[in-house]
């Protein structure tokens, strides 16, 4: 099989209104959530890796991690805003990872993983999963961007999966790992 060029797209530019503050810079054992996300990227297994954010912070870590930064203006646009965003600066990729960042609990290694597990299935659509239930990050094969760039507002990954659910394919973790903090109260059950 060829070697496939992989991009990585690090969604970090949403207003967490449920959180009420910035929850990048929300602080989980000694780490913001912005940086635990940037460390489980295994940027060795990418041809780039872009973070899409609003915070100017946000984009200096970015650069300390040798990732590129993409200024999302308008994240008031919705989450289909920031992958727009994303996958054009990655269109001549042959397939692009996204994830979340806040997901304290997602390691580099079980990233790195996925991505293994993907290349064995290229033409599928693989995701992090728990017992059947998909969770993030999810890597879309090219044939998939045409559908992605068609979101609009706050529409997602999920919706062009739901159009595919025959090509998904999911790679099983524990509960855990997919624990993503919504809410203050969500990060303090993490401690718990």
């Amino acid at each position: 099989m060829r070697n496939l060029k992989l991009g990585c797209v690090v969604m970090a530019a949403g207003n967490a209104r449920r959180f009420g503050e910035n929850k990048l810079a929300a602080q989980w054992e000694g780490k913001t959530l912005i940086r635990r996300a940037l460390e489980a990227v295994p940027s060795e297994l990418f041809h780039s890796v872009v973070v899409v954010t609003q915070y100017p912070e946000v984009m200096d870590l970015a650069g300390e991690f040798s990732f590129a930064s993409i200024h999302n203006r308008h994240p008031d646009w919705g989450i289909s805003h920031t992958i727009e965003l994303g996958l054009t600066a990655l269109r001549d990729c042959d397939a692009v990872l996204f994830q979340v960042s806040d997901q304290p609990l997602l390691r580099r290694e079980t990233v790195a993983s996925l991505v293994r597990f993907y290349l064995a299935h290229p033409d599928k659509i693989a995701a992090l999963g728990h017992n059947g239930v998909r969770g993030n990050p999810c890597l879309f094969p090219a044939r998939f961007f045409p559908e992605l760039m068609e979101l609009n507002e706050d529409h997602g990954g999920s919706t062009v999966i739901r159009r595919h659910e025959e090509d998904l394919i999911l790679w099983e973790v524990g509960p855990a790992v997919l624990h993503d903090v919504d809410t203050p109260a969500a990060l303090a059950e993490l401690e718990g």
